[in-house]
């Protein structure tokens, strides 16, 4: 499922990756291998990320690399369906993978010493899929249930999956991550199988290893397993844009639920350049400042004073390979609309803007950088994810520094001037949903997360 991390979170992974050993390594048929060395305890984590996500998509096939990651645990050509998940957890280890709209990860958590037999299963579905018709007949299944039960029975869901398909009228963005219904419907094994020959190649791919290693034996091990694998030409990747919107958009979704929902999602630039970018770091900040924590603007206004919303967020990702966006939203208090909410919410943009920021705010806000990093930086897992995902999205571990700095530097000035920039009416969609009664039956449930278990 799509997966995606803060800046403000991969700035605290930072701080701890930034202070311990990186090693890169690419092998020839164009495998990159990141090695992270961290000793405190005989545990590794391996992450296979393959740059190829829902935006890869073609149209009237959506839904198939998430597809594809479900087939990859099917078998291959000496490794019957469900044995890959056995043997790991045999050796006491844990797997899954993730599909987002930018890539698809596979890992492995497991003991030091058992690394050679993740890295002989993973290597093996890189090259030996089985993708047999029978297999996919039974997996687009499940895949559609999925849909049913993280989707089209969750109204919040359902709103976002609207609201993108109109935010987003020409990047690929535009369709979700699952796939549209119709196009599961119709999906083949051959679109599955066209999928993996397309993209699932060393040289589209980026192995990393984080935990009690040693960086010269990881790229023994790597060479081993992965290194006789073949490259084979990619295709030549379209580089899609999303227009300036022309004016405000609104929708309502209506679907059951018990209250409404509003969300407003304005286009917004992400980081593209580590050193010279600025908007994407002021941004973080704003949504720091709205929304940092209990006292932040939002929840201190409107729902501590004025009591017209239960619950009011801002949201901001800087690290994507497509178009960015930052949002408001809110659930309005009983007794109070949608429209009143949504007034709340500009007033508070229209005060940051007038007013301005306060240097304790930027402090404030600064300081949660270095404080998720004490959170965070006992997990190898995301240690190794901050790595994955940057490199994945066409930034760099070597990156994080710049990233660090970059968002210490903000200055109040700056947060007001990409709120004034950015967060306007022609630049806005706003989307809102109208709760309908909730019928007698109960509703199916699907495990929270973003984690697709196998």
């Amino acid at each position: 499922m799509n997966l995606r991390f803060p800046l403000m979170l991969l700035m605290a992974w930072g701080v701890q990756t930034a202070q311990a050993e990186v090693f890169e390594q690419r092998l020839a048929n164009g495998l990159k291998v990141i090695v992270k060395e961290d000793h405190r305890a005989p545990v590794l984590v391996q992450q296979v990320w393959y740059r190829a996500g829902s935006m890869d998509e073609r149209t009237g096939t959506t839904g198939v690399a998430h597809v594809l990651e479900h087939m990859m645990f099917k078998g291959t050509k000496t490794v019957p369906v469900g044995e890959f998940s056995r043997r790991i957890a045999a050796a006491g280890g844990r797997e899954n993978a993730f599909t987002s709209y930018d890539y698809t990860a596979y890992f492995q958590q497991l003991h030091k010493s058992r690394l050679p037999l993740a890295m002989q299963l993973e290597s093996d579905r890189m090259q030996n899929l089985n993708l047999s018709d029978a297999e996919f007949a039974k997996e687009i299944k499940v895949v559609m249930e999925e849909r049913r039960m993280r989707t089209d029975d969750d109204a919040h869901a359902m709103l976002q999956e609207r609201m993108l398909a109109t935010v987003f009228q020409e990047h690929p963005y535009h369709s979700p991550v699952i796939g549209w219904m119709n196009d599961l419907e119709n999906l083949s094994a051959g679109d599955a199988r066209a999928w993996y020959q397309r993209w699932y190649v060393p040289n589209n791919a980026v192995l990393v290893v984080a935990g009690d290693v040693k960086a010269k034996e990881i790229f023994a091990l790597a060479q081993r397993y992965y290194g006789a694998i073949p490259a084979r030409a990619l295709p030549v990747r379209k580089n899609y844009l999303e227009s300036e919107q022309l004016g405000m958009k609104r929708l309502v979704v209506k679907a059951p639920a018990e209250l409404p929902y509003l969300e407003m999602a304005y286009h917004a630039p992400v980081l593209r350049d580590a050193e010279h970018d600025w908007k994407p770091y002021a941004l973080e900040v704003l949504a720091g400042v709205l929304d940092g924590n209990e006292s932040a603007r939002l929840n201190q206004a409107l729902v501590r004073e004025q009591q017209l919303a239960s619950s009011v967020g801002a949201g901001y990702d800087s690290v994507s390979r497509g178009p960015g966006l930052f949002t408001l939203t809110g659930t309005p208090s009983e007794g109070r609309t949608v429209e009143e909410l949504e007034a709340g919410l500009r007033l508070q943009v229209a005060k940051l803007v007038n007013e301005g920021v306060s240097e304790e705010e930027l402090r404030r806000v600064k300081a949660q950088v270095t404080a998720n990093e004490v959170y965070q930086r006992d997990s190898v897992f995301y240690q190794a994810m901050q790595i994955g995902q940057l490199e994945s999205v066409g930034l760099s571990y070597k990156d994080i520094p710049l990233m660090l700095k970059g968002i210490q530097a903000v200055t109040a000035e700056q947060v007001v001037e990409v709120a004034r920039e950015l967060l306007k009416d022609d630049n806005l969609t706003v989307a809102v949903l109208d709760p309908q009664p909730l019928s007698g039956k109960s509703r199916r449930t699907v495990p929270a997360g973003g984690f697709h278990a196998h």
